[in-house]
């Protein structure tokens, strides 16, 4: 496939990349972008060719003036384990990066079983040993419940 999409630039903000087809919605909402939020311009290109990514298909998302925390990205690479950050300053790429999840995670996503320790109102964060990158699948270090829905458990 030779064919190209082009989507505006921007002078300053992110370019999420290579996120996994079909999650650039929810990307959009780990951001907090919804249509009473929007208040710099987000171009959101969804299911196009990727030569990268094994599936040949990806979305990507453009928000205007945003830089992302870590905590942020760490959420990402939650749900799309491939996808690229890249920071845009004045057109140019100021910094570009992959995303990690690394092998721990703590206090990004809940478990989905409620009669975990930390679904009960105790003070303890949910924490997860990362089983599988891609696609991420997630163990409960108190309950050892698998979380594979991860996108519905996000904080």
């Amino acid at each position: 496939m030779s064919e190209e999409i082009k989507a505006a630039p921007i002078r300053n903000g992110t370019v999420i990349d290579h996120i996994t087809s079909s999650q650039a919605l929810n990307v959009l909402k780990i951001l907090g972008v919804n249509e009473n939020t929007i208040d710099s311009t987000v171009i959101v290109v969804m299911h196009v060719y990727s030569k990268k990514l094994e599936s040949g298909w990806k979305d990507v998302v453009k928000i205007e003036d945003r830089e992302l925390d870590q905590n942020t990205v760490d959420k990402i690479a939650l749900i799309a384990p491939q996808a690229t950050i890249v920071i845009i300053r004045d057109y140019y790429v100021a910094n570009k990066f992959k995303v990690d999840i690394g092998n721990h995670v703590v206090g990004l996503a809940r478990c989905s079983n409620p009669d975990c320790i930390t679904n009960k109102g105790e003070p303890i964060e949910p924490e997860f040993d990362v089983i599988s990158k891609n696609p991420p699948v997630l163990r409960c270090m108190y309950c050892e419940r698998k979380l594979t829905n991860i996108s519905d458990n996000l904080l």
